[in-house]
């Protein structure tokens, strides 16, 4: 599973044009962040067609790129993100996004987009095992 992180304009339009356009391609985003700072930013995308994305992207000549997952499941409480990026960042797995993806009772869902997945994967180890097929 990837994350299409697409680099935007701070403008009125820009996050509508590129969502509009997938959609038109019956491409669904399952999962979405962004942000702005000054004049620019970025939305990271998970989609339900990863190949059909990339087209779609590659065609409007956007700036973007793709990062692998790791998928986890975290208990709704104060510290549990930051316990989990505790342990990529002891790994030495630099995080490119963070989504969460779905919330189920007192279990959240969250996708990180990360610079190697099987490192991220050995850091995270019992919350994968405990995560969510959400996604």
């Amino acid at each position: 599973m990837r994350a299409f992180i697409v680099e935007l304009q701070n403008q009125p339009g820009s996050l509508a044009a590129v969502c509009e356009a997938l959609g038109e391609r019956g491409i669904n985003i399952s999962g979405v962040a962004g942000m702005t700072w000054d004049g620019g930013g970025a939305v990271s995308m998970i989609t339900n067609d990863d190949a059909g994305t990339r087209t779609l992207l590659e065609g409007r000549s956007e700036n973007y790129r793709e990062v692998d997952l790791v998928v986890v499941g975290l208990t709704d409480r104060p510290g549990s993100l930051g316990e989990a990026s505790r342990r990529l960042a002891q790994g030495g797995v630099n995080i490119e996004a963070v989504m969460p993806t779905s919330v189920l009772g007192n279990r959240v869902t969250v996708a990180f987009a990360v610079n190697d997945a099987a490192k991220a994967r050995e850091a995270l180890g019992d919350l994968i095992a405990a995560g969510s097929t959400a996604i």
